[in-house]
């Protein structure tokens, strides 16, 4: 009986010793695991009013800190751990770094994702009571990889291209949506972080969207011959910097890629059949292409990336090559001119996009212009805009 007893005894202590093992480390409050975090990881963890606790072990550091909306110290416990609970943050996805002694490198425990310029932690905050880019229980898409030949920069290029779900048990002809990243992203900004395709398949679904095809690349293209220097820190700046670095994507995307499009998928032909739209440098590439190119494209978006930056007016005769001067015969060929912006995104931007928008007004043309309500230079607002403008499309 003794021996019996000391067994049980013994196991019991077992029992709370790995009761005490298992819950170390592990929130006791309502806090979940990021959808962003890597296959196990617990932290980040988002708590329900929108804040985001970090834990780090990293027993050598002598300063550790996390970048998300600021700049958070965290606190070494004596477990070498370090954590920080950050303020509630907006609903959507957010890139982040953990900075470490100064260096500033990918959270272990996340995904990283290709932004500012480099693979970055990101992290995913739920918006209660929305889904419509969430994967749902509705006929999907399929996004493909393919590469093909540039002529204009004599090398080969990845693009994305989004199929609507009954693309193969069709064999009709579909318009397309070419849709371009931002600066410091590239041609995986959209499927990824921007979650196009959960998008489309359930406006589709829904019968809100036309079935389309789109077609996502990188946006930065250097012809060849030209002697446009891209490495780091070299780099021209400003706008005037900027639309030098990327001035041969126009002719990747004329010459190249819609070629390219026409010639591998069943695709509708002529400029009725045919649109695009970006984010931020994205948008600013689908003003100059199409305003360029009015004979190829009939549907243009503007997302977050219309005008020029802090410009609250521009002459809209010199502008573009003055194609928005005739307001009579711009209405009549463009079905659709959209721009769009988020009300917390920096004053220089937001001031730069509204002041295109009234300019736009007072010249007669006929635009669609769309707020996104608290959301700044970041994909929740990019997510809304491609909600509202696709379901225009192809009417």
């Amino acid at each position: 009986m003794k021996k019996l007893i000391n067994q049980r005894a013994w196991f019991i202590i077992c029992f709370i010793s790995l009761s005490f093992h298992f819950c170390e480390g592990q929130e006791t409050d309502d806090s979940r695991p990021a959808t962003t975090n890597v296959r196990g990881a617990e932290y980040p963890r988002v708590h329900p009013d929108g804040s985001v606790t970090f834990r780090i072990k990293a027993p050598d550091a002598q300063k550790v800190e996390i970048q998300l909306d600021k700049r958070y110290d965290m606190v070494k416990g004596l477990d070498s751990f370090w954590t920080v609970t950050t303020n509630a943050q907006v609903p959507g996805f957010h890139y982040y770094t953990l900075i470490i002694n100064g260096v500033w490198v990918a959270d272990p425990s996340s995904e990283s994702f290709f932004g500012m310029g480099r693979d970055a932690s990101g992290i995913e905050i739920p918006e209660k009571g929305v889904d419509y880019y969430s994967a749902k229980n509705v006929p999907h898409g399929e996004i493909r990889s393919k590469w093909y030949y540039s002529k204009t920069t004599a090398g080969w290029r990845r693009v994305f291209v989004y199929l609507p779900a009954e693309y193969e048990n069709s064999n009709a002809r579909y318009p397309v949506l070419y849709l371009q990243h931002g600066g410091g992203e590239d041609e995986r900004g959209w499927p990824i972080q921007g979650r196009a395709n959960f998008i489309m398949d359930n406006l589709i679904a829904e019968g809100k969207a036309k079935p389309m095809i789109i077609v996502m690349d990188c946006g930065y293209a250097v012809k060849t011959g030209d002697t446009v220097n891209t490495s780091p820190g070299t780099q021209q700046k400003g706008f005037a910097g900027m639309m030098r670095q990327i001035s041969g994507f126009e002719e990747v995307m004329i010459n190249d890629l819609i070629p390219t499009i026409d010639a591998a998928y069943r695709t509708k032909s002529g400029r009725e059949n045919r649109a695009m739209a970006g984010l931020s440098m994205g948008g600013m590439q689908t003003l100059v292409i199409t305003l360029d190119n009015l004979d190829k494209f009939s549907y243009i978006g503007c997302f977050s990336g219309a005008g020029r930056p802090g410009a609250v007016d521009f002459d809209i005769k010199k502008e573009y090559k003055g194609v928005l001067s005739d307001s009579l015969a711009f209405n009549n060929k463009v079905k659709l001119f959209w721009v769009g912006i988020g009300t917390n995104e920096p004053q220089m931007m937001y001031k730069g996009v509204y002041g295109f928008h009234e300019t736009l007004t007072k010249a007669g043309i006929k635009h669609v212009y769309y707020e996104s309500p608290g959301t700044a230079h970041e994909w929740l607002t990019w997510r809304r805009d491609l909600y509202d403008f696709a379901p225009r499309l192809f009417r």
